[in-house]
């Protein structure tokens, strides 16, 4: 059965649209048995431009955050004035305060969701903590708890967490798994983690090839001898499908024309479709 996803918020927007944006990610997935929200954005944001696109928000069974940073998460307490999913996916640690350390001014900003656990349970809310592997329904999964095989891909040292301020390993983080004919698309919301360990991963524990990678990467800012490395595992691994959204950077989809990929810069407003 096919899949698709509706992208609810993105840093951009179709054109002419009458979307709203902001910095985040939102996506409204449906499966042939599922109905829900993979991440929230910042504000209300993704709410108003569902209206928009005529998406109901009422169906949504349940919502998976990608990881706790606030462009991700913080929208998630906006999502229960239009219905309260009976519950919330999240990974391990996700609810660790996450700060980035601001150079120019010498301190760090809270960047976390905002909310904690006992909301949670104040708004009676069940929360399903992904260790490693969680069927949601035939055609979907989340995975977490990434194991690091390319050393290369390093996380940033700006990105702490916790009173003392150690430095983020993104054990929160987790990745939505759609299946896409013989083979599955990976859903990422940054992939702090990297995206090859995410890819490697989820070959490893679902046994099937990874077809295409949707949402953000983060190789916003890297070198340009990663990013081509990472496209070139990329293509080693099978993946022919790129749809990528704010976080991966510029540089990487000027890099894309160098390789075989069908290139998709997804915008607020987009649909994918999964067969």
């Amino acid at each position: 059965m096919s899949s698709e996803i509706t992208i609810l918020l993105e840093n951009t927007k179709l054109e002419q649209s009458k979307f709203k944006i902001e910095h985040g990610l939102s996506l409204y997935v449906k499966t042939s048995r599922s109905t829900f929200i993979f991440d929230c954005g910042q504000t209300a944001i993704f709410c108003s431009n569902a209206a928009l696109m005529n998406v109901d928000l009422l169906k949504v069974q349940f919502v998976v955050l990608s990881h706790s940073h606030y462009d991700h998460a913080a929208g998630f307490p906006k999502l229960l004035q239009f219905v309260t999913p009976s519950m919330l996916y999240i990974g391990n640690n996700f609810w660790r305060e996450k700060f980035s350390y601001d150079s120019d001014n010498n301190n760090y900003k809270y960047r976390g969701c905002g909310f904690t656990a006992f909301d949670l349970e104040r708004w009676n809310i069940k929360q399903n903590i992904c260790n490693d592997l969680i069927k949601l329904d035939d055609d979907a999964w989340l995975i977490g708890n990434i194991n690091k095989k390319y050393s290369f891909e390093t996380i940033p040292k700006k990105f702490v967490c916790g009173k003392d301020k150690r430095q983020d390993d993104f054990s929160d983080e987790i990745v939505l798994v759609l299946r896409e004919g013989h083979g599955v698309a990976v859903v990422t919301g940054c992939a702090h983690n990297g995206i090859l360990n995410i890819v490697a991963i989820v070959q490893q524990r679902l046994n099937l090839p990874v077809k295409s990678v949707i949402g953000g990467i983060h190789l916003s800012g890297v070198n340009i001898e990663r990013i081509d490395k990472t496209l070139n595992e990329l293509k080693k691994f099978g993946v022919n499908r790129l749809a990528l959204c704010h976080c991966s950077g510029d540089e990487v989809q000027k890099r894309i024309k160098n390789y075989d990929f069908k290139n998709y810069k997804i915008s607020t407003g987009s649909i994918i479709n999964l067969e």
